[in-house]
């Protein structure tokens, strides 16, 4: 089964009212199944999902309700983690690192898929939360900030 293919049942899961689905086909089986509560984190605010193939998506960030709470730019689907756009490069962003809105800071893989995660808003990297080419899951934190 080709990733065109795979792709497209993902489509057909997404918009239907499906919560799981299994194919087998030969030795190859896949099942997919919907989340009926999506993952929360931090301040308690849902982080949403990219499709595979779609375009690359953005970090989406969790605001903080108070002043004390921390700040976090999570990843928006499961995948490989990389800090810097190749092995020899420099990192994209370290801690003390002055972020603007739009400014890539990392990469996730996903399905053989290189996506760059993008800042949303000016911030100031307090804490890289995860190290590189660690998996990472849905909604799991990557960087603490703070915001400018």
């Amino acid at each position: 089964m080709d990733l065109e293919k795979i792709e497209g049942l993902v489509k057909i899961i997404e918009n239907s009212s499906l919560t799981e689905f299994t194919l087998k086909e030969g030795d190859l089986k896949i099942t997919m199944s919907k989340l009926d509560n999506p993952p929360v984190v931090a301040a308690g605010m849902p982080v949403a999902a990219a499709a595979p193939g779609a375009p690359a998506p953005e970090a989406a960030p969790v605001e903080a309700e108070a002043e004390d709470e921390p700040l976090f730019i999570t990843s928006p689907i499961v995948g490989t983690f990389y800090s810097a756009p190749a092995p020899d490069a420099p990192a994209f962003v370290k801690v003390g690192d002055q972020v603007k809105n739009g400014q890539t800071v990392c990469i996730l893989e996903a399905m053989k898929l290189m996506n760059e995660i993008q800042s949303e808003f000016d911030c100031e990297i307090e804490a890289v939360l995860v190290s590189n080419e660690q998996k990472v899951e849905y909604g799991q934190p990557l960087f603490r900030v703070k915001k400018l």
